[in-house]
């Protein structure tokens, strides 16, 4: 109906013309004296009215037809879309549709090479991650672990194992960049416990981070699980620690805990570092974001808390953070809905 009006619009000029006409006729047969003035003048005007009408729907049913051709040419600008669009219209319009068409063609014919690229590029960040991790990064894991007898003096022993966990945190961020810019994704939800997950492998990972700078942790989380997919909470609870890691102050400590409510779960990850400008809170999870350039922030990429902010997103997760400038800490706050 809407499309009927507008075309009415679009064309009332010609109705004004029939009806002039019409007048015109009208005026003749009045001064003619014609007995039958009234029933011919009247007949004149529904004729003129039938005649506009079926010229509008016939107007109306080509524009409709050629609006659906023309919208399926451009979802899938193949040369058959192409040719059933110019069998609509006219020659002229026929020129811009090949010019249009042609233009088509070359950004699809980019748009898939650009894909096929960034596929490729994934794929080989994902394989250059597994092979860094194997054998390399688990060799190194096998002599500190077994041989550490044999490493001296004891601190070259640290700073190997040190030089393990930041490679080995560098190297799973990079991989879990690339599978969160991926099209396909591996999630597997379960019931996770909670303990098992952040004490059992996210902690023992960042050992050596936590031991060097004397970390104290209190955990208050007892048997809590939730459900979700392990790795990506691995990877959040990771970077979120790695996080605490880098900023933390002079004693640190490091809090886990968990609340319930009706509708969610809420893990709360904080610590007592150097904390986060208040300007600079709502920007954190912006990729590149590193706030002030102090000394401690320095070396920032902004890209951890990006990639927790992404996967959270994924798993339908929802963050929330606060903090306080100044050594009073960071906190953040992962909120896991309630199956219904």
């Amino acid at each position: 109906m809407k499309q009927l009006w507008r075309i009415t619009e679009r064309y009332y000029p010609w109705l004004l013309l029939l009806l002039g006409v019409d007048c015109f006729c009208a005026i003749i047969l009045w001064i003619s004296d014609i007995q039958a003035f009234q029933t011919l003048i009247g007949l004149l005007v529904l004729t003129s009215l039938f005649l506009f009408s079926a010229i509008l729907f016939v107007l109306n049913k080509r524009e409709t037809t050629c609006r659906e051709l023309f919208r399926d040419f451009l979802s899938d600008p193949t040369i058959c879309n192409e040719e059933r669009l110019l069998s609509a219209i006219s020659q002229e319009e026929g020129e811009s549709i090949r010019l249009l068409a042609s233009v088509l063609q070359e950004h699809k014919t980019e748009s898939n090479s650009m894909a096929d690229a960034l596929q490729d590029y994934e794929e080989y960040v994902e394989g250059w991650a597994h092979e860094a991790k194997t054998p390399p990064l688990s060799l190194l894991t096998m002599l500190l672990d077994n041989r550490s007898d044999e490493i001296s003096p004891p601190p070259l022993q640290t700073k190997l194992d040190y030089v393990r966990s930041q490679l080995q945190e560098d190297v799973t961020q990079m991989l879990y960049y690339a599978r969160l810019k991926s099209s396909t994704k591996d999630y597997q939800f379960e019931d996770i416990n909670l303990n098992d997950c952040l004490g059992g492998e996210v902690l023992e990972d960042y050992a050596p981070l936590l031991e060097e700078k004397q970390f104290a942790i209190l955990n208050k989380l007892q048997s809590k699980t939730v459900y979700t997919d392990r790795r990506g909470l691995q990877f959040m609870l990771g970077q979120i620690v790695s996080n605490a890691i880098k900023y933390s102050s002079d004693s640190p400590m490091l809090t886990i805990s968990m609340i319930h409510s009706e509708t969610a779960d809420v893990l709360s990850v904080e610590d007592n570092g150097i904390g986060v400008k208040k300007y600079d809170l709502p920007y954190i999870f912006q990729k590149g974001f590193t706030g002030d350039s102090t000394d401690s922030r320095k070396k920032a990429t902004g890209i951890g808390l990006y990639l927790v902010k992404k996967m959270a997103d994924d798993l339908n997760l929802r963050l929330e953070a606060a903090s306080q400038w100044g050594g009073k800490g960071f906190k953040i706050v992962i909120i896991f809905p309630k199956l219904r």
